[in-house]
């Protein structure tokens, strides 16, 4: 499988410390944000990474992780996503990097505190479909400004909801995605939301219509860095005193 990593956006939940650069570009404990998500995928076998940012910070990024081999990268490549159009746009202009084969979509600014690769090693077995990572949120409130998954009486998700004023499940969606090849296809058949962008939930609902989605729950913490100043404190205290992307216990 092949990694696609996103690392764009423009951090405005995130400012002043993003008034002159890139969110996934500050610091998480002693590394910058976006080595931590090229950690997680390199832990679960995946070597091959596509990263997609803003053209305004390209050169940043180039700076930081230079051709990725000092982090286990065996292939690091580059997209830029010219506005903030959404995750699903980010992801289709990955296409020919993918070449066709199945990948793992990364949100570049989720921190996890258990590894990845035991859902990444469950796709690679069976690539149909989509299969997410969900985390248990204890915070009905917190769960209102999420994605959250449906489960119908056999645990299977019927749907997911966009910011639910009235949670389904006590289930988020974490943004970490596993994806067959036709992702490409649904992607180019979205419509953009009504904030103009094409939303990574119409893709999840498109393959749950279709019957092919599985889900992981994750063990542990599990943290969005981008969500608000308070998050991305929490994010840094948490990574710094426990680290992040440690295998699971047996």
């Amino acid at each position: 499988m092949r990694g696609v990593l996103l690392a764009g956006g423009t951090g405005s939940r995130l400012h002043p410390l993003t008034t002159t650069t890139n969110k996934h570009l500050l610091p998480i404990a002693d590394r910058p944000m976006v080595e931590w998500a090229i950690e997680a995928l390199v832990r679960a076998e995946v070597t091959e990474i596509v990263v997609v940012t803003g053209p305004e910070h390209l050169d940043a990024f180039r700076a930081v992780l230079g051709d990725g081999a000092h982090l286990g990268v065996d292939r690091l490549e580059f997209a830029v996503q010219e506005r903030p159009g959404g995750i699903a746009e980010a992801l289709g202009l990955t296409e020919a990097f993918a070449d066709g084969g199945p990948i793992v979509l990364m949100l570049a600014d989720n921190l996890l505190e258990r590894s990845i690769a035991e859902m990444v090693a469950a796709f690679e077995k069976e690539p149909d479909g989509a299969r997410l990572l969900l985390s248990e949120m204890h915070d009905p409130d917190h769960l209102r400004h999420l994605g959250v998954p449906e489960l119908d009486g056999a645990g299977r998700i019927v749907s997911i909801v966009e910011k639910p004023s009235s949670p389904p499940s006590p289930y988020a969606v974490t943004g970490v995605y596993c994806y067959e090849p036709s992702v490409y296809d649904v992607v180019k058949t979205l419509v953009p939301s009504g904030r103009g962008e094409l939303e990574i939930t119409d893709v999840n609902n498109h393959f749950i219509r279709e019957g092919a989605v599985a889900y992981d729950v994750l063990q542990g913490f599990w943290g969005d860095a981008g969500e608000s100043l308070e998050a991305y404190r929490e994010v840094d205290a948490f990574v710094t005193a426990n680290g992040a992307n440690a295998p699971s216990p047996e």
